[in-house]
């Protein structure tokens, strides 16, 4: 399941791509097996970390000479272990939300990106998560938890005073909206709830198969109700 459209971030190859917060690893996986680019997938989390290994274990080569090589770190966020104008792009994928000085991670993005690099963020809508908010406030107060609503014109306007172009902005996963809030509103018993099951299997479904007919409902499904809102800037060149 991929939030951020690689194809929006024109990649050239042997291009550096620092994936922040790479989670499970979906972007960064998506980046070494549909395109010649040098990844970084780096979390705070090392079970994470673990589980993005494993999702490369058919990779076909490691030869960062070639244009396609990956590599893993744990790290925090606000503070990373990579050189100034690092790389050529950063995703940051669903992770600005857990943080509360998440404006120090935009800094370190705009450290570490060259001039001209470019930077996709994606967060949860601000009504899908309001909604979710009201309806289970278990949702938000789990560890690890989310502890910010964007409303995404704000959040732009924040990360432009960073120092960052706008470019464009999509949303996604607008079939995901209810499923969370299915699951909000059984949040005690949302693990053994009957629906919660099915549509989880319908999701995944949809997302290894990708039939035409829910490719259509989830664009006429993502301006309305998607559950994330992807944001794409640039650093100004100097």
């Amino acid at each position: 399941m991929q939030t951020v459209r690689l194809e929006s971030l024109r990649l050239k190859p042997g291009a550096w791509v620092l994936d922040l917060g790479c989670g499970a690893g979906r972007h960064l996986h998506a980046l070494y097996y549909s395109t010649r680019t040098n990844g970084v997938g780096v979390d705070l989390g090392f079970e994470d970390v673990v589980r993005t290994r494993q999702g490369f274990e058919a990779a076909p080569d490691m030869d960062a000479g070639s244009g396609r090589w990956f590599g893993l770190s744990v790290a925090d966020a606000r503070t990373l272990p990579f050189a100034d104008e690092r790389f050529d792009a950063i995703i940051c994928s669903e992770v600005l939300e857990h943080i509360h000085d998440y404006k120090i991670v935009l800094g370190e993005c705009l450290r570490l990106l060259k001039p001209g690099g470019q930077l996709a963020i994606s967060v949860p809508r601000f009504f899908p998560e309001w909604l979710c908010w009201k309806l289970a406030p278990g949702y938000h107060q789990t560890p690890g938890g989310h502890v910010q609503i964007f409303k995404d014109v704000e959040l732009r306007k924040v990360i432009e005073d960073q120092g960052f172009l706008f470019m464009r902005r999509h949303w996604a996963h607008g079939l995901h909206s209810p499923y969370w809030w299915l699951q909000c509103l059984v949040w005690p018993t949302r693990d053994s709830n009957w629906l919660v099951a099915q549509y989880r299997r319908f999701l995944e479904w949809d997302i290894l198969k990708q039939p035409r007919l829910t490719r259509w409902m989830a664009a006429a499904a993502d301006p309305l109700m998607g559950k994330s809102v992807v944001l794409y800037f640039v650093k100004a060149a100097r």
